[in-house]
């Protein structure tokens, strides 16, 4: 199994970014995808998931601001941040696990290693 994600970057407060995780070795329609994210000195925080059945997760932190989907023919799934803030900035990771989405990262079995986001201005 690997997920690879991209689309990181350094943009200013407001803008928006789309982050792409391409998995192999596993269909992304049988599994739950979730989007963790890590400053430094921080824990991850998950900031999305996607279940099998297509069922989403949102902390409040990033409602309304952050929507994720899914791609069943390239197996990818997709997390379009808008209205980015500083306290965005991160390292955002997708990671694997069950069909069902958990906001708890040690549940998670597959990870990718990450693409870096910068929020300033």
């Amino acid at each position: 199994v690997e997920l690879v994600e991209s689309g990181g970057g350094s943009v200013q407060p407001g803008d928006s970014l789309t982050l792409s995780c391409a998995a192999s070795g596993l269909n992304v329609d049988s599994v739950a995808i979730g989007w963790f994210r890590q400053a430094p000195g921080t824990e991850p925080e998950a900031v999305s998931c996607i279940a099998a059945d297509d069922s989403t997760y949102y902390p409040p932190s990033v409602k309304g601001r952050f929507t994720v989907s899914k791609d069943s023919a390239k197996n990818t799934v997709y997390l379009k941040m808008n209205s980015l803030k500083p306290e965005d900035a991160a390292v955002y990771r997708c990671a694997a696990e069950g069909t069902f989405c958990t906001a708890v990262a040690r549940f998670y079995t597959h990870w990718g290693q990450g693409t870096q986001v910068t929020v300033s201005s």
